[in-house]
């Protein structure tokens, strides 16, 4: 009887702990800032939109939906997935600093005309998006004075010069401070080695980052139940919305191999035949921007 009763209740609990692992649809944590939630909030929502892709704790993307050239409709509410990246250039105001590149003109345009939907499909496939995307959520979340651009080392850099107090970010090392919902964790690209947190600082200081290229992404849980997992969704990875899986220590700060020196990305012998060598979360994580946003007091 008592192990009946045992197996009855653990039936139970299966719908619970299936809709516990995704962490977009838990309540937010206490304690958790009003802005930090509209951040979380947004960035949820359009990866729901985007069907949920991710990459899991080991680097492989796990699950992969709509892409961003197609014309096929998203979930839910049937948007076509071409055209919301094109919504994110408008409405994050970042279209604007990209004028001169061919077809970014086009994407002003209502869809419709083949014209001008090709020229605008064209220009978000030859331009990222992940800073315009970022910059999309933030607009939504209405984050006061984030620094939208279209290229991340732009707010990196903000954050960086804005010192202790700098709003809304604050410019954090991803090894010694601990993420939360609302921030933001940076890797550096394209870069002849591993630079770390420590080399992006000095280049900061000398003023030698202007045109570098960098990815930022948004971090929606930490540690959720205790899964020592950090949760981050981004743009234009894997040419998608996608969440990103991180393993943290105990302490609740990232918990990632050292990379060699000569870089992270990609990884040398990544095949068929070599899949250990093949891990996407292997980055130089070498930022993280703390959310810094003064609440309003709360009214009697």
């Amino acid at each position: 009887m008592f192990p009946r009763f045992l197996s009855c209740c653990f039936l139970l609990l299966l719908p619970f702990a299936a809709h516990a692992l995704e962490v977009c649809d838990l309540p937010p944590r206490h304690g958790t800032s009003r802005t930090a939630q509209a951040i979380v909030r947004t960035a949820c929502n359009e990866h729901r939109l985007w069907q949920r892709a991710f990459i899991d704790r080991d680097g492989r993307i796990a699950h992969l939906g709509t892409t961003e050239a197609e014309n096929e409709n998203l979930a839910d509410d049937g948007l076509v997935a071409w055209q919301r990246v094109a919504g994110y250039w408008r409405e994050s105001g970042t279209l604007s600093a990209m004028a001169a590149h061919p077809g970014a003109q086009s994407c002003l345009a209502p869809p419709g005309e083949r014209a001008t939907d090709n020229d605008c499909r064209a220009f978000l496939l030859d331009n990222p998006w992940s800073a315009a995307f970022v910059a999309w959520v933030m607009t939504r979340a209405g984050v006061p004075g984030f620094l939208r651009s279209p290229r991340h080392i732009d707010y990196i850099r903000a954050a960086y010069g804005g010192g202790a107090g700098a709003i809304p970010y604050r410019f954090g090392d991803p090894a010694t401070d601990k993420p939360a919902p609302g921030d933001l964790l940076c890797f550096l690209r394209d870069r002849d080695g591993v630079l770390s947190h420590a080399g992006l600082v000095q280049a900061l200081a000398a003023g030698r980052t202007d045109r570098w290229k960098s990815h930022c992404e948004v971090v929606v849980a930490a540690n959720p139940g205790g899964d020592r997992t950090l949760y981050l969704i981004g743009g234009n990875v894997a040419n998608t919305v996608i969440m990103r899986k991180l393993p943290l220590e105990r302490t609740g700060r990232l918990d990632l191999p050292p990379l060699p020196a000569s870089g992270p990305e990609p990884q040398p012998g990544c095949s068929p035949g070599r899949e250990e060598a093949c891990d996407f979360n292997r980055q130089d994580w070498a930022a993280l921007l703390k959310l810094s946003v003064p609440e309003p007091a709360e009214t009697p």
